[in-house]
């Protein structure tokens, strides 16, 4: 009966020791803060580009803490609706209040986090639930409108180039000024002391 009652205890510590070890992993993996410190501050967006609720905040490309909420706030004084960010910070990490804050993507599809870039060294360091103002990213439909306008006067050129319109495309497109070209080259080339001669009246 004692060795029943000492292999159940054995068991029961084992597969506590596994919860333990699981809980840990899952919380460290998780980016969930347990001993260490930190302030909140407050980061508002007109445009938060589909910015996670737990992203992870970068200062000078180092992590510094993550973001614990977004939500939609609005501006009274302004009158609009801005993204507003809950953002912990390890309290070990000072941030000039003029630093610039923006969404950045690891990767060209990777996750996205915030980015600060540090402020001006010298200027007042944030405290807690103070507030900055993001810089909005470009949203991906701007991006690929400019992106078309662009690839459009491309083929604009390339059609009047085509067409020997302007200096580039009669070079290109008219036989004449190339096989003048052609042979001013091939003369200098048997003659170079004519770069050399002045033509007369100069």
């Amino acid at each position: 009966m004692d060795s029943v009652k000492t292999f159940e205890l054995k068991v029961g510590v084992f597969i506590m020791i596994g919860v333990a070890i699981l809980f840990l992993i899952v919380f460290s993996v998780g980016d969930v803060k347990f001993s260490k410190t930190g302030y909140k501050i407050k980061v508002f967006f007109n445009f938060a580009n589909g910015i996670g609720g737990t992203a992870p905040v970068r200062l000078a490309g180092v992590g510094v803490g993550q973001v614990q909420g977004i939500k939609i706030a609005r501006d009274e004084k302004t009158n609009t609706t801005k993204a507003e960010l809950t953002v912990w910070i390890d309290d070990n990490t000072k941030i000039e209040n003029d630093a610039v804050v923006t969404i950045n993507t690891l990767g060209l599809l990777g996750e996205k986090y915030l980015e600060i870039l540090p402020g001006t060294p010298g200027n007042p360091v944030l405290r807690p639930n103070d507030v900055l103002i993001g810089k909005d990213p470009v949203p991906m439909e701007k991006f690929t409108e400019d992106l078309a306008k662009l690839t459009e006067s491309v083929k604009a050129i390339v059609e009047k180039i085509r067409s020997g319109e302007g200096t580039v495309g009669k070079l290109l497109m008219d036989g004449a000024v190339y096989d003048n070209l052609e042979a001013f080259t091939a003369d200098i080339k048997k003659h170079p002391w004519k770069l050399l001669v002045k033509p007369s009246g100069e």
